[in-house]
Formats: structure tokens, C-alpha cells, sequence
């Protein structure tokens, strides 16, 4: 497999104009992934679609202008959600789609993510691929002027995207009675999410709709939801619903006010959906991140929980070789693959609705499906080096693996997308898994503190 190093685990991502997310590598990226999926003599065409960041403004442009100078039409989107490019990709019967967004990251930040024309995240050996050919030079396959491709706005993008989201919510079923929420991030979906709930009937309040190109997921949002809660309580919601900046995870608020994750939606629209056999594959995939409680509910109830590394890249995968439809991540990315092609907030967010309006009760008690046991994730930003090589960090892992054994599970992970070491632990036992992370990132701090003082 080629060898990747721009390429995360969620497309490239970076600080926005500073490398890799500067115009220019936006342009080789472009030029790189035209060739890449030049297949044929027919017109090739490409979808961008963008989150509200303002560094947008600088990368759609230079995305636009690389594919263009390789013959390749471009359709641009605007602000519109990851999942809408994945969908508008494959309607439009597009060679390739791109998304701006750096998703739940602060504005500073900015990505490109790939879809190719089947709507699905590339796979690693394909990214390899386009990051190979960033090597070439620059004028390698440079079309004659005549073949250069042309670029167009599509004015109805979200219009097709509310109907296509729409349309995955039950015939008959409406949301009239409901009072929700929507917290929409000042991102991508801040048009389109409060509309389709609208048109199906609820009662919406729309908070995190005044984008500004700084303020995109700040305080809000799906890694922020303190503001839905309290939006909740204050307006005496049923439920709140709560996107991130590119609108592909989701996050729930009960009417207490109280945090519904991505594991507890998983294990209930699996359940709802085996009830009525919709459900592929007896069971759930989702990552290593998700809680034990959620795979000991599923086991409970006759079905699986197969994990995966972490991506929603890395669930779809999985879904799609084994033949699974109900799969994501506790962080709220939802995979229903009877719909869609990539994680999708809005999707996932209506059949919760559905199952919730079928059922005629409280969110708060349909929502619930187990109790999670007790866990503790905590990330350790480090400057550089690589801090769990060190001797001692070493050791207090194998020493907290030791202490968990048989009990709990433990988890370390160096982030795909920043530089940030992931450590998590679960168990039974509170004061154990806050005891086995405290030390755990401790001596991670101390081993990045060491590789600092070394280097200067």
C-alpha cells in the first residue's frame, strides 16, 4: 500500500494557509485527484461543496481552478453538509466529489475530503495514490486550452438535498407535536437542517444559524452541546438536536436536558430496526471508542458489536464488506446505509424521530437504551517527537492494561487529524479508569516535556 502522510484518518487537514492548507496544495490536490479519476473520453465533472469556514473562500477557488486546468467541469455547491456532497456526487453522476470542512475543528482549521463517484470515501490505497503524484510537476497533464472545463453554481443544491433527507422519513409520519431544537453549529446545515424539520411538521427554534466565517462550531454545536441544553430547558423542547460544523454527526438532547450519544442512538434505532427486520448483518458496527455498556446491550438482545479503528471511513468499510446497515461512532457520526453513503446528521436525526413518534413516549425514555459504564477519555496535546515510544510511557499502559484486565478496557490512539494522544479507559470501577488514565497522562506529559527539552 502506497504510504500516506497528508492523508488523515477524515481526508487532509491542517491550520487554514499554512501547510498542507494552503492554496497551493489545494491546487496540486486537485490537479493530483483529476488524473486520478480521469476515466474515459466523456466530460468529467467534480462536486465541491464547502462548511461556512472562512477559509473557504481561498481553498474552492484553488480546488475549482486545479481541476479546471485538467479538463475536468466543476459544479459548486456552497455551504452545503458532508453527507449532500456524497448524495449530490452521485446524482449528478459526478467523477468525483470534494468537501471543505475541517468538521468539529475551530475555524482555524480547514480539510478536503474525497468522495469518489459511487458517494464513498476513498480508500487509503487510492489516497496514497493522488498523494504519490503530488511529486510529479505541477504542469503534468495540463489540457490545450479548448478542453479546459468550465465551472457552475447549482442553485437548487439544497433543495434537493432537504427533499432527498425528507424522503428517508416515513410515509404517513409526521412530526407535528414535537418541539425541537436545532443547533446547527453556524455551520454547513445551518439552512437546510432547520427547514426539513419544518416542513415535517415540528415546532423548531434554530440557534447556531448566524455564521460569520469564525464563529463555526465555537460553544455550539455537536462537541459543544452545554448550549442545546440549556436551549432545551429554556424553551421546554421535547428534544434538541444538535450537527457539527459539517453536519455529518449528530448529538441529542432530552427534554431533561440530558446528552444522548451516538452509542445509545446506535444500539436504538439497531434494536428498532431489528424489531421490524430491517436490520442487515444481526448486529452494529462502530469503533473502538464506543462504550462496553453499548456492546453488552446489543449482546443482550441476540446482536453484535463489531469495532473498527476509528473513522466513520473505517465503519462504512466494514458495513459495506460485510453487508451491515446500522453502524457509527459514539462521537455521533451515524452510518445508515439504506440512505446514504457517509455519516449524515439530519438522516440519522429523523429516524430517531420516527422510532420516537411511533413509540408516542418521552425522548428520555426511548433514547436511553443502557447505561454506559463509567469512561474517561483525555487528550495530551504535544508539540512534536513521539511521546509514546518512551520507556515509561510504556510501562504505565502495560500497567494499566494490567489493572483493567478482565474488568475494563483501555484505549490509546494518537489522533488522526491533530497532535493530540487520545487515552481512554472503561471499567466497572470509576476510581480505577479515572486512576489508570491520570497516570497514563502523566507520564505522557512528562515524556513530551522530556522530547521538548532535548530538542531545544
Amino acid at each position: 500500500m502506497m504510504t500516506r502522510k497528508l492523508f488523515g484518518t477524515d481526508g487532509i487537514r491542517g491550520t487554514a494557509n499554512i501547510e498542507p492548507m494552503t492554496a497551493e496544495t489545494a491546487l496540486k490536490v486537485a490537479m493530483s485527484t483529476a488524473i486520478q479519476f480521469h476515466r474515459g473520453d466523456h466530460r468529467h465533472l467534480a462536486v465541491i461543496g464547502k462548511d461556512t469556514r472562512l477559509s473557504g473562500y481561498m481553498l474552492e477557488p484553488a480546488l475549482t481552478a486545479g481541476l479546471i486546468s485538467m479538463g475536468m467541469d466543476v459544479v459548486l455547491v456552497g455551504p452545503m453538509p458532508t453527507p449532500a456532497v456524497a448524495m449530490l456526487t452521485r446524482s449528478l453522476r459526478a467523477d468525483l466529489g470534494i468537501m471543505i470542512s475541517a468538521s468539529h475543528n475551530p475555524f482555524q482549521d480547514n480539510g478536503i475530503k474525497l468522495f469518489g463517484p459511487d458517494g464513498y470515501k476513498l480508500s487509503d490505497e487510492v489516497e496514497g495514490e493522488i498523494e504519490a503524484r503530488l511529486n510529479d510537476p505541477l504542469g503534468t497533464g495540463l489540457v490545450k486550452p479548448a478542453a479546459l472545463g468550465r465551472a457552475s453554481r447549482l442553485d437548487d443544491a439544497s433543495g434537493r438535498y432537504i427533499e432527498f433527507v425528507k424522503n428517508t422519513f416515513p410515509r404517513g409520519l409526521r412530526l407535528d407535536g414535537l418541539k425541537i431544537v436545532v443547533d446547527c453549529a453556524h455551520g454547513a446545515a445551518y439552512k437546510v437542517a432547520p427547514k426539513v424539520l419544518w416542513e415535517l411538521g415540528a415546532e423548531v427554534v434554530a440557534v447556531g444559524v448566524k455564521p460569520d466565517g469564525i464563529n463555526i462550531n465555537r460553544g455550539c454545536g455537536a462537541t459543544a452541546p452545554a448550549m442545546l441544553q440549556s436551549e432545551v430547558l429554556a424553551n421546554g423542547a421535547d428534544l434538541g438536536i444538535a450537527l457539527d460544523g459539517d453536519a455529518d454527526r449528530l448529538i441529542l438532547v432530552d427534554e431533561k436536558g440530558r446528552q444522548v450519544d451516538g452509542d445509545q442512538l446506535m444500539g436504538m434505532v439497531g434494536r428498532s430496526w431489528c424489531e421490524t427486520g430491517r436490520l442487515k448483518g444481526n448486529g452494529v458496527v462502530a469503533t473502538v471508542m464506543s462504550n462496553l455498556g453499548l456492546e453488552r446491550y446489543l449482546k443482550g438482545i441476540g446482536l453484535d458489536l463489531v469495532r473498527t479503528p476509528v473513522g466513520d471511513r473505517y465503519v462504512v468499510e466494514h458495513m459495506r464488506e460485510h453487508g451491515f446497515n446500522v453502524g457509527g461512532e459514539q462521537s455521533g457520526h451515524i452510518v445508515l446505509s439504506d440512505y446514504g453513503t457517509t455519516g449524515d446528521g439530519l438522516v440519522a436525526a429523523l429516524q430517531v424521530l420516527a422510532v420516537i413518534q411511533e413509540s408516542k413516549r418521552r425522548v428520555s425514555e426511548v433514547c436511553r437504551v443502557f447505561d454506559p459504564l463509567p469512561q474517561l477519555l483525555k487528550n495530551v496535546r504535544f508539540g512534536g517527537g513521539a511521546p509514546l515510544e518512551d520507556d515509561l510511557v510504556k510501562e504505565a499502559i502495560r500497567d494499566g492494561e494490567a489493572r483493567l484486565d478482565g474488568i475494563g478496557r483501555l484505549l490509546i490512539r494518537k489522533s488522526g487529524t491533530e497532535p493530540v494522544i487520545r487515552v481512554m479507559a472503561e471499567g466497572d470501577d470509576e476510581s480505577l479508569v479515572n486512576a489508570v488514565v491520570g497516570d497514563i497522562v502523566n507520564s505522557i506529559q512528562q515524556a513530551a516535556a522530556r522530547e521538548q527539552e532535548a530538542a531545544e
